[in-house]
């Protein structure tokens, strides 16, 4: 069990998928239960308007105001879910990167959890971790499959 200075996170990516909601549950309600942390991670891709530097700025500026309203609900999700406040983190760049450079940042990342779409391609993070990640992350990975009820993430956790 984590002691009080370096308690467990649970690492969840943010994104607008509809499996994001399941795993951001089972993370939530796990965290609870042993003690942990809930860390959303949003990550922005760089804006592609090259054109006009202004242009190009708003476009980022306004695509961060929505991920932070996005992340600030979520959180509040979760403090109504589990009781525990979530620490919400917001990074620019190449999602494979991103997640990489933060996990070596963070060292009491515990668990990265990933939800999979069941419907076809499971998404590009699961491909990610499958085809390439997983050899320069050594942590456990847990990806969530986007059909779970919330019934049967209540008798996981």
């Amino acid at each position: 069990m984590p002691t009080q200075e370096n308690k467990w996170k649970f690492l969840v990516i943010a994104d607008d998928t509809a499996e994001f909601k399941v795993v951001l549950r089972l993370a939530a309600l796990r965290a609870q239960r042993v003690g942990g942390i809930v860390v959303m991670l949003r990550i922005l891709q760089p804006a592609e308007f090259q054109h006009w530097m202004s242009v190009r700025d708003i476009m980022e500026e306004e695509a961060m105001q929505e991920a932070q309203e996005m992340m600030d609900q979520f959180a509040r999700e979760v403090k109504q879910l589990s009781g525990l406040e979530c620490e919400q983190v917001m990074r620019k760049g190449e999602p494979g990167d991103v997640i990489t450079q933060y996990i070596g940042e963070d060292k009491d990342i515990h668990l990265l959890v990933l939800g999979a779409n069941v419907d076809g391609d499971p998404g590009p993070l699961v491909k990610a971790f499958r085809e390439e990640l997983l050899n320069v992350l050594h942590m456990p990975v847990l990806v969530v499959p986007g059909n779970m009820t919330d019934q049967e993430i209540d008798k996981f956790v």
